[in-house]
């Protein structure tokens, strides 16, 4: 028989791409995660995971066990939903960054309020440092977003570089000086980040835009009207990362993380974080 603990913790190797993101995943420490899956192995008989120095993949057997470990995990968490769930009538409220208003998230949620008829969930999407102030007001329960200096607060979900995203056009030639700026308004992580760090490499800046959606932030990179600060995943088809090559300061990574309100201690909450985590560890597989 396997061990729900190991089959979980192989599963976070494999959607994290490492044990020390697996191991803040699961709140575990390295050698933990190293643990587990050392005994897993031995149950098996076999090698699951094909480790060099700088990579990992699965080998043939892992990967039929990995189809295996995440049916059997969603069977026990079915399971456990079933057979714990208590009557609940009210309402749940989320705010969430725009990067998560996604179908496939807003589809999950309602397939799992429609597990409790008595259940409304109410959605705000906003940008993290208005949404974490609202919750602290006691307005939010759960809040999902990105910052770039968290002090270790709430769940990391993933991180990914911060860049100063522009038009592909505009990073072949001189930067303007002071440089135009496409900027949230306050409070923003990116925001803050950007113009502290261009602060300290001494570079002039402006806000050349005030933008209040990832669409109007992307547009003015786009265009060439700006430079902006965006999370890696965010660049696509015409736009570039401007570096050190550049003359511009690195950024810090943007750490995407799930916050939950110290009074919502209800398993409707529980289950709802639950959702999103699974729902990421799918969006970067």
């Amino acid at each position: 028989m396997f061990d729900a603990l190991l089959l979980k913790t192989f599963v976070a190797v494999v959607d994290e791409g490492g044990f020390s993101r697996a191991a803040e995943r699961l709140h575990l420490t390295q050698s933990a995660v190293s643990g587990h899956l050392r005994r897993l192995e031995e149950q098996v008989g076999k090698p699951l995971l094909a480790r060099t120095t700088r990579s990992q993949h699965l080998t043939a057997d892992g990967e039929r066990l990995m189809a295996y470990a995440r049916a059997i995990l969603a069977l026990n968490r079915d399971a456990w939903a079933e057979l714990t769930r208590s009557p609940f009538r009210g309402r749940v409220r989320i705010g969430m960054a725009e990067d998560f208003a996604e179908p496939r998230l807003l589809r999950a949620l309602r397939e799992f309020a429609a597990q409790y008829p008595g259940l409304e969930i109410d959605v705000q999407v906003n940008i993290p440092g208005t949404l974490l102030e609202r919750m602290k007001q006691g307005d939010l329960e759960l809040v999902i977003g990105s910052l770039c200096d968290t002090s270790g607060a709430g769940l990391l979900l993933w991180q990914e570089p911060l860049v100063w995203g522009c038009s592909e056009q505009q990073a072949m030639s001189r930067l303007p000086a002071p440089l135009p700026l496409a900027l949230f308004p306050e409070p923003c992580p990116y925001r803050a980040a950007a113009l502290m760090c261009l602060a300290q490499a001494g570079i002039a800046q402006r806000t050349a835009m005030l933008c209040t959606s990832t669409a109007s932030l992307k547009a003015a990179a786009l265009s060439g009207f700006a430079v902006a600060p965006m999370a890696i995943g965010l660049l696509g088809q015409g736009l570039a990362a401007l570096g050190p090559e550049h003359g511009l300061p690195e950024l810090p990574a943007a750490q995407f993380r799930l916050f939950t309100s110290g009074e919502a201690d209800h398993g409707v909450v529980a289950g709802l974080s639950q959702v999103v985590v699974e729902y990421c560890a799918s969006r970067r597989t």
